[in-house]
């Protein structure tokens, strides 16, 4: 993952006030490498932010010097939405490659962790169940890029693909894995 820091967002034209307003909370927020003197680091992920530069609401609000009031505020959720949005389609899903006994050892070992009823059993239906649900967990990182979209329509709209790109992602990896993760995608599965 690339990403460009405040000042590199200023060199791109930004303001403060669009950063606020079209980007929202950073993706990465840390420490200065000065220590407690210098500013912290905020940091937006490169294609978050240039999809939300492609968007006619970066224009907009680029003239105006930033967005304000309430129309404005819609017009920088939804520019957020599609960023979020093309973030989740540009980034590679990169699903951890394990040997099949190793595998199904993690997944026994986070069924036992999570509990729940037929947490012993062993069936081979639930192996593969178990399976599926210790690697979504693995990929929960990508649950960053949803950092920024609050509620309503966008934010389900971004789990629902980045849902569907993770089962993908599983299923391209582990081919006998794919009906389960169908399975899941279709609704019958949850998490």
């Amino acid at each position: 993952m690339t990403f460009v820091s405040l000042e590199g967002l200023r060199s791109r034209g930004w303001t403060d006030r669009m950063v606020r307003d079209l980007l929202g909370w950073p993706d990465v927020q840390g420490r200065s490498l000065r220590g407690a003197a210098g500013p912290p680091v905020r940091l937006y992920l490169l294609a978050r932010v240039e999809a939300v530069e492609r968007a006619p609401e970066f224009r907009v609000c680029g003239a105006a010097g930033g967005c304000a009031g309430s129309a404005a505020a819609r017009v920088a959720a939804e520019g957020r939405r599609r960023a979020v949005l093309a973030a989740l389609r540009a980034e590679p899903i990169r699903v951890p490659m394990l040997p099949p006994a190793e595998l199904e050892r993690r997944a026994l070992r986070y069924r036992r962790e999570v509990g729940g009823a037929g947490a012993d059993d062993g069936a081979a239906e639930d192996l593969v169940r178990w399976q599926v649900g210790y690697l979504r967990q693995s990929l929960r990182s990508y649950d960053a890029l949803l950092d920024g979209l609050f509620g309503g329509a966008g934010r389900a709209e971004a789990e629902r693909l980045l849902r569907q790109r993770v089962l993908a992602a599983i299923a391209q990896a582990y081919p006998r894995l794919a009906e389960e993760c169908l399975r899941v995608a279709r609704g019958r599965g949850g998490r």
